[in-house]
């Protein structure tokens, strides 16, 4: 039995994102996947512990580390591309569908089920909104620090996504904004890691 899904899992690295911008800081999907569990376990945590909600920020964090895991096999298709009609949208998800699922058929019989939820469009609809707000969370955060390098290409992409975030309508994603975006703007004295102890 040859299973081959951790060892393609482990090329997300090879994948870049933002094929259409230059970059002063170029991110692989595997460095995206990191930020985006990253922040869909803080948005989970900021649902249970500050508004109360129920649920599980263990498994938003899993989920998300295999959002983009499709991209494996498809790439990463430029967002103007992704989203220019509601048919390439479409026939893209069905692409990502195929590839999530053959993924999955690289596993054994034994674990492929615990992996079922994990990829694509198999997590519950409660919490794709919420990687999906992790996702462009990630995104924002990106273009932040393009614009800190002094890259200006991302200056557009940075007031749209935040516009997006906005339209989500989360109060998760209003709470991680408001507490915690700030701090992506200071360098590493404000952030207070160079003080003399």
């Amino acid at each position: 039995m040859n299973e081959k899904f951790f060892a393609l899992i482990s090329r997300m690295r090879y994948i870049g994102r933002w094929g259409l911008m230059r970059n002063s800081l170029p991110e692989n999907v595997q460095e995206h996947s990191h930020m985006v569990a990253v922040i869909a376990h803080a948005l989970g945590v900021i649902r249970r512990d500050e508004l109360g909600r129920p649920c599980d920020p263990n498994a938003l964090a899993a989920a998300a580390l295999f959002h983009d895991a499709s991209e494996i096999l498809t790439g990463d298709l430029p967002t103007p591309i992704k989203y220019h009609s509601g048919s390439i949208t479409e026939a893209y998800k069905d692409v990502e569908r195929i590839a999530a699922d053959k993924l999955l058929d690289m596993l054994p019989v034994g674990m492929k089920e615990a992996y079922v939820p994990l990829l694509g469009e198999k997590v519950d609809e409660d919490s794709k909104k919420l990687i999906k707000a992790a996702d462009r969370l990630a995104a924002y955060i990106k273009c932040i620090e393009e614009r800190k390098a002094g890259n200006k290409e991302f200056l557009s992409a940075e007031r749209q996504t935040l516009a997006r975030l906005r339209n989500m309508d989360l109060r998760e994603v209003d709470y991680f904004i408001r507490h915690f975006i700030p701090a992506f703007e200071l360098d590493l004295d404000e952030l207070g890691m160079m003080e003399e102890q």
